[in-house]
């Protein structure tokens, strides 16, 4: 049974960091990564990491965000800095298994005061 289960959300304030963790457990995975929505917003990509650590980020991340995973602890974590208020949202991780099956934890809410 798959399960990604994320932690290391919480209150920060504007300028702040904080870094999330996401344990994946029950499969091999190939792609992880990083959603988010916001409250009246639609689900939006953050990043990914393939298993051989090429990474992709969205533009409104780049620079402050950066995605890393443990191949061995199936692990994937979003170090996120210089956080913004509209950083403000539920995250959610993300992992494919094979043939190409989209898995997704139940979110951890990022809340980022101005």
């Amino acid at each position: 049974q798959v399960q990604l289960v994320e932690s290391g959300g919480g209150l920060v304030q504007a300028g702040g960091s904080l870094r999330l963790s996401c344990a994946a457990t029950g499969s091999w995975f190939s792609i992880m990564g990083w959603h988010r929505q916001a409250p009246g917003k639609q689900r939006e990509f953050v990043a990914t990491i393939t298993n051989y650590g090429s990474t992709n980020y969205a533009d409104s991340v780049k620079g402050r965000f950066t995605i890393s995973r443990d191949n061995s602890k199936s692990t994937v974590y979003l170090q996120m800095n210089s956080l913004k208020p509209e950083d403000t949202a539920v995250y959610y991780c993300t992992g494919r298994t094979p043939p190409s099956r989209d898995n997704w934890g139940q979110g951890t809410q990022v809340t980022v005061s101005s």
